[in-house]
């Protein structure tokens, strides 16, 4: 009771001297705060959302409407995002990626704060950078363009090559790619296989679907393998492509093939969400990942780490499409592929999609003396040496098969930009390097869009302190791979 009393007492007192103050006060004269303590920024409120709402309670027609109305916003803010992190003006290289048909793009394209060059930020410690919040905006995390939504967004290349083949509308009603053309792969690219290096690109220019894959394959593969082809060709309902009220396409789909992203056996530049992470806004863009070269690596998936292609194949056809979620899939169709006959055939086609010719590299990955320049020359030793990148990207595929954490967030605070909270990446999986050039934009969310600025990127945060001409040297080794 004693100790009830006096704690009234203390909260009357306080209250009193807080009145008083208060009255004794000059008004004329600022009011004095005490600065709050420093601390880092808490998350942000989130739902608990490790599940989606399997019932939705709008119709078709209201959700197509109210997505309709926001999409010019929606990819306003996207493009003013862009703008504000990257110079995406048109600047081709006199080098060509591995079909020929598209020219890779150069020069570093993430815009620097105002005042401040690059030398002088690889001069600062993480901890001044943070501070003085100098690290690059195009070194953050890239948001989706409609993050709150996710799901695949595809390029006008793709969605129009697959209209025509196959009548199969891949065009969302709200939401559009947001890159430029330029900076992605070319397209179609080729396709390579290991089992016939004499046929080249197997494609012959073409991008392979139901409708033509048959013939293009005829004589080239097993039957084990034209059926993996058939199954990895073969649309299957998706999270916002399939026939339920709150799909993202006009009419009810089909769905999406596993090649609508990684098109011929590359990669389209088709971008979605993370599985893997939740709550939502926590997920992190991930941009589709080349097929090439499946069969000389050991994990799979950015940061999933699946042990097999096989395992791959089957997560992303039960989870994956719908988000990482069983329910959801559940309900708008999921494909449960059976593993001895469907799964092992679809891995033993993704494991004959060989890497392009790279005619500068010795069978061990190491640049043939008279084949290749002075500065590419320069540039390997560079890559062996103070820029540290052999201690990931290692042997004849040019990875260590296993995930690693830049702790990115030395660099920068959490914030919420456009639904992302860009937090700390975490692990991710080291990707092969062999045949980069073909692969832009860069990085597990497509956040570094050449080449260039993916050297700047790594220099910066691994603190190499790398000179101009050894930036260029690396960056020249690279488009030998």
């Amino acid at each position: 009771m004693r100790i009830r009393t006096i704690a009234a007492a203390t909260s009357l007192f306080t209250i009193a001297i807080g009145a008083s103050l208060a009255f004794t006060q000059d008004p004329a004269q600022p009011r004095v705060v005490a600065p709050p303590a420093q601390r880092p920024p808490a998350p942000p409120a989130v739902a608990k959302d490790t599940y989606q709402p399997v019932a939705g309670d709008q119709t078709f027609a209201q959700v197509r409407q109210k997505d309709e109305s926001e999409r010019r916003e929606v990819f306003q803010g996207q493009q003013q995002l862009l703008a504000a992190r990257y110079d995406l003006e048109e600047r081709a290289s006199p080098e060509k990626m591995s079909g020929g048909r598209k020219a890779v793009q150069e020069g570093v394209r993430v815009k620097l704060p105002r005042g401040v060059s690059w030398e002088q930020l690889s001069r600062l410690t993480p901890d001044e950078i943070k501070r003085q919040k100098l690290f690059p905006q195009g070194f953050l995390p890239l948001p989706h363009v409609k993050h709150a939504t996710g799901g695949m967004v595809f390029p006008k290349q793709e969605i129009d090559a697959i209209q025509k083949a196959e009548g199969r509308d891949l065009q969302r009603f709200d939401a559009d790619f947001d890159l430029p053309d330029h900076l992605t792969p070319e397209f179609p690219p080729p396709m390579f296989l290991t089992t016939r290096p004499d046929l080249g690109d197997v494609s012959k220019g073409q991008v392979v679907t139901m409708r033509n894959y048959y013939d293009l394959l005829l004589g080239k593969v097993t039957p084990v393998q034209m059926e993996g082809m058939r199954l990895l060709v073969t649309p299957f309902p998706q999270q916002q492509f399939n026939q339920t009220e709150d799909r993202k396409v006009l009419l009810p789909s089909l769905g999406v093939a596993c090649l609508d992203c990684h098109t011929n056996g590359h990669t389209s530049a088709t971008f979605h969400l993370t599985p893997d992470v939740r709550p939502q806004t926590h997920r992190f863009r991930i941009d589709t990942v080349s097929l090439r070269g499946m069969f000389n690596q050991q994990i799979h998936g950015s940061k999933r780490s699946l042990r097999s292609v096989e395992d791959f194949s089957e997560f992303e056809q039960r989870t994956a499409y719908f988000d990482g979620d069983h329910v959801i899939a559940a309900k708008k169709g999921v494909h449960l592929p059976n593993r001895p006959d469907q799964v092992a055939m679809m891995a033993q086609m993704q494991n004959i999609f060989d890497f392009p010719p790279a005619p500068k590299l010795d069978p061990f990955g190491k640049l043939i003396t008279g084949k290749a320049t002075e500065q590419e020359l320069r540039g390997q030793l560079v890559f062996y040496g103070k820029g540290r990148c052999s201690e990931c990207h290692s042997g004849r595929a040019f990875t260590d098969d296993k995930m690693h954490d830049l702790r990115l967030e030395r660099f920068y605070e959490p914030a919420m930009v456009r639904g992302q909270y860009s937090m700390a990446d975490g692990p991710i999986k080291t990707f092969t390097l062999r045949g980069i050039k073909d692969s832009p934009p860069y990085h597990h969310d497509g956040r570094l869009m050449t080449l260039e600025d993916t050297v700047e990127f790594f220099n910066l945060v691994l603190q190499l302190k790398l000179s101009e001409n050894e930036k260029t040297d690396l960056t020249a080794f690279l488009r030998c791979l």
